[in-house]
């Protein structure tokens, strides 16, 4: 296996009751790469993320990860809360933050999977203990440095505009110090000047701090910016993958999105009538 192999999903497929939501979906995601699900609604590019993390369990298929140790780690045997520790983060297109806590409360809770003290040694703040508080503050204002957040450290959550609160998400996840990023609509929300930001914010991610990112989203401008590659899905199955431009020109994608040529024939009319109006 590559040694540039971060993330392998072979033959994945999942069922909700008679719902086939995901279909014998394969992908695998180098290091260093952005790699980005695309779909319309229904497609199963969440459900994808939910396998990853382990929200759901596959009822077929397998998904490997790097182990740090050498090789891969069969991802489908591990507990949902190991997922954090073996170097995966994840946000949500609908943001779940602390809304009442600051928003460098929030970042240091990204910290957890890096602490090594135990209840004692908190309960009685050891030097070991503070040592850690330490490094954990000086990671968190890092990613705030990063992300430019520094205006809204000590602000709390609830009263951030949706703009702010998605970057905020954002470094919650990179202060976990993640080897893939799991982002879930990184645009869901935002305006044209804001998904601009989140585009220069990705390609920063994966070229400054060196982090794979498996992306799920709708913005195809988002898409073709910062994406290496991308595999469109529909009603659960692939559809094609390749570079953006090769998987936006797929005729199969189009109809995905459009509809068939006659969809496509009649909306151009229903389109012409109404200008004539």
């Amino acid at each position: 296996m590559s040694d540039d192999l971060l993330l392998s999903a072979k033959n994945l497929s999942v069922r909700f009751g008679g719902v086939l939501a995901v279909n014998n979906v394969s992908f695998d995601v180098k290091r260093g790469e952005v790699f980005t699900l695309i779909g319309p609604n229904g497609a199963g590019k969440t459900t994808v993320f939910n396998l990853i993390s382990r929200i759901y369990t596959p009822t077929a298929g397998t998904i490997d990860f790097a182990d740090p140790r050498g090789g891969m780690l069969r991802l489908t045997d591990q507990q949902p809360h190991q997922i954090a520790s073996l170097g995966i983060a994840r946000t949500f297109q609908n943001i779940e933050l602390f809304e009442h806590a600051t928003v460098l409360q929030n970042l240091l809770i990204g910290r957890h999977t890096h602490r090594k003290t135990g209840l004692l040694s908190e309960l009685f703040f050891t030097g070991k203990t503070r040592a850690a508080e330490i490094e954990a503050r000086e990671k968190a204002e890092e990613i705030i440095e990063f992300l430019d957040l520094q205006h809204h450290r000590e602000s709390l959550v609830a009263g951030l505009p949706y703009g702010i609160r998605k970057v905020v998400e954002l470094a919650r996840a990179l202060c976990t110090e993640p080897k893939l990023l799991l982002l879930d609509e990184p645009s869901s929300g935002l305006n044209v000047e804001e998904t601009d930001d989140m585009a220069f914010w990705i390609a920063d991610i994966k070229n400054e701090l060196g982090i794979t990112v498996l992306m799920v989203e709708h913005d195809m401008s988002l898409v073709s910016k910062v994406s290496d590659r991308v595999l469109a899905m529909s009603m659960g199955e692939e559809l094609a993958s390749g570079t953006p431009a090769d998987v936006q020109n797929h005729p199969g994608v189009i109809e995905a999105y459009l509809g068939s040529e006659d969809d496509v024939s009649a909306l151009r009319r229903e389109n012409h009538q109404k200008e004539a109006a």
